[in-house]
This record gives structure tokens, sequence and C-alpha cells, in this order.
């Protein structure tokens, strides 16, 4: 698996035809977010809009995961939280083709991501999981992540459940 960051401008016809169907994959979820108005009708118009709105926030960044060409997910990070006080970086997103889940891809994609957190000298990541997403929360503790909060997210006053992993170092 290979991470490629996803830079402005916006993705052309054929990686949005990508996202669209990765997003595509995963009603289940979007209808637990609301992030799209029909979560079984995702268009390319909406995921353009939804992914030019996570890279507005600053340090953000968008990754494709692909394997052997193919696009098998996507995660979205946030190199500092909009609270000050809160040191760590975030997963905003972390989404594996539905088709590909329980074949490790997910966790390999996080450690990807892990990694290059530690590249950069970061100690830990945080994540907020939906509270009504057991299948999340249950994927993240499994990789280590520990319950740190409850709370609202910054833009939908969802109640989610915050997570925390310190990131260790290999010697």
């Amino acid at each position: 698996m290979i991470l490629e960051p996803l830079l402005p401008p916006a993705p052309g016809p054929a990686v949005l035809a990508e996202l669209t169907a990765l997003y595509a994959s995963h009603p289940e979820f979007h209808t637990l977010s609301g992030d799209f108005p029909d979560p079984h009708d995702i268009s390319p118009e909406q995921v353009a809009a939804a992914l030019s709105q996570e890279g507005e926030h600053p340090g953000a960044e968008i990754l494709l995961a692909r394997s052997f060409g193919r696009l098998i997910g996507i995660a979205v990070t946030l190199a500092h939280h909009p609270d000050p006080a809160d040191p760590d970086p975030w997963i905003g997103l972390l989404m594996v083709d539905a088709s590909l889940q329980g074949q490790g891809h997910g966790r390999r994609l996080a450690a990807l991501v892990e990694d290059r957190f530690r590249a950069t000298g970061r100690t830990a990541v945080r994540l907020a999981v939906l509270a009504d997403n057991a299948k999340a929360l249950a994927f993240w503790t499994a990789l280590g992540y520990q319950v740190v909060d409850h709370r609202e997210d910054l833009r939908h006053r969802r109640p989610c459940t915050v997570l925390r992993k310190e990131l260790t170092t290999t010697s």
C-alpha cells in the first residue's frame, strides 16, 4: 500500500470517480454522519465539495491509499486540532472500500498514517468516533487507541468519543 497526497486543485474526473465509489461504498457510515443528504446516492460533486471542505483546514492533508494502482482507502489528517490546548495531530477520516474490509487494509492504512506523524516528531495522535459507531470504536481500540473524552464534534455538534494513542518509536 502506498499513500499519495491529494494536492490542490480538485481531483481530476478519474480520481473523483474513484473517490465517489469509495464514499458510496459506506452508506451505513454516511447515514450515521449525516454528511450527505442521501447516503445511498452520493454524487461526484458532493464528494468534491466534502474534500474541498476538509482541505480548507490549516495543516490538513488528504491521503489516498492505493494498492496495485487501485484506490482502496482515504485518510484525512490534521497537523493541529483547532483547539490550541490540544497538542496532538488528528486523524479526521480513515475509510477503506467496504468491499475490501476485513483484509487488514484499515490497519495498514492507520499504521502508515501513524508512521507519517512519527516521522515529523509527533508523539501521539487523536481521533473522534461518532457515538453510535460501535464498529469504528472497536476497530480503533483494537489498534491501541484509548478513550480520553466524550464531546461533540466542532462542525456538526454530533456526540463523539475521542481516542488517543501514544506513538512509540521503534529502535
